[in-house]
């Protein structure tokens, strides 16, 4: 088992994880329209952004209307709000969000770690022991291609492994939107299971028990809170 256990594997979205996804993905287009150009063509922030989206199956009108909103006179003020925690045994979180309400946002992921006995940490407790690297997870392309076009062009991945026939591929954040440019380039019919920037734990563990089941409800507690967009862990057998 390598670094990233199952990252791939894909989850069944019941309705309550669709609204959340569409509401993350509303404010991030928001976000990326509100502070560049208000127009896919002409800003590649919201382009990127708008593509993932539709990776995700997030319904056009979603998309229109958070586009739409940029242009109007909102005032609405997100920021990306980033919490450490301690789970039991010697699992750690990463908690980021995305919020227009610091202090409500603060008082859920705090209230969470409390009802499972377990503690929020100060800046830097837990993300030392994390990289934050940029990911791709690809179907129709082997390790080998993958190596010998990224060497060829003096780019250096952090790692390449194959998890459920999905190539993945770890980059530093510098390299992402390169490697995915010449891919695409080279290998038009790509198709991405995995596109996104995140932080990956230097050393996974794992959990049984007790320590599982307690890991499992912070989990589920924190996914829980509309304002939290990706939880990180060094849970590999969750």
């Amino acid at each position: 088992m390598g670094r990233f256990p199952n990252i791939a594997a894909s989850k069944a979205k019941t309705g309550a994880m669709k609204a959340k996804l569409y509401s993350t993905f509303a404010k991030e287009i928001y976000l990326a329209a509100k502070t560049g150009v208000p127009e896919v063509d002409n800003n590649l922030v919201l382009r990127r952004t708008v593509e993932k989206a539709k990776k995700n199956q997030v319904p056009n009108d979603v998309i229109e209307r958070a586009i739409n909103k940029a242009k109007g006179s909102s005032t609405d003020d997100y920021q990306t709000i980033i919490y450490e925690g301690f789970g039991p045994g010697q699992s750690t979180l990463i908690i980021k969000t995305l919020t227009d309400n610091v202090n409500r946002t603060v008082a859920f992921v705090r209230e969470a770690f409390n009802k499972c006995h377990k503690s929020l940490g100060v800046s830097n407790s837990v993300s030392y022991n994390y990289d934050y690297l940029a990911l791709l997870g690809i179907k129709g392309l082997t390790e080998e291609q993958a190596f010998e076009t990224l060497l060829d062009n003096g780019i250096e991945p952090v790692d390449i492994e194959v998890d459920n026939d999905v190539l993945i591929i770890s980059l530093n954040l510098a390299d992402h939107y390169k490697v995915k440019d010449l891919l695409d380039s080279i290998y038009p019919n790509l198709e991405y299971e995995l596109d996104e920037e995140g932080y990956y734990a230097k050393d996974l563990i794992e959990l049984e028990g007790e320590d599982l089941e307690v890991f499992t409800k912070l989990y589920n507690m924190l996914d829980d809170i509309e304002d939290v967009t990706n939880i990180y862990h060094n849970v590999k057998n969750f």
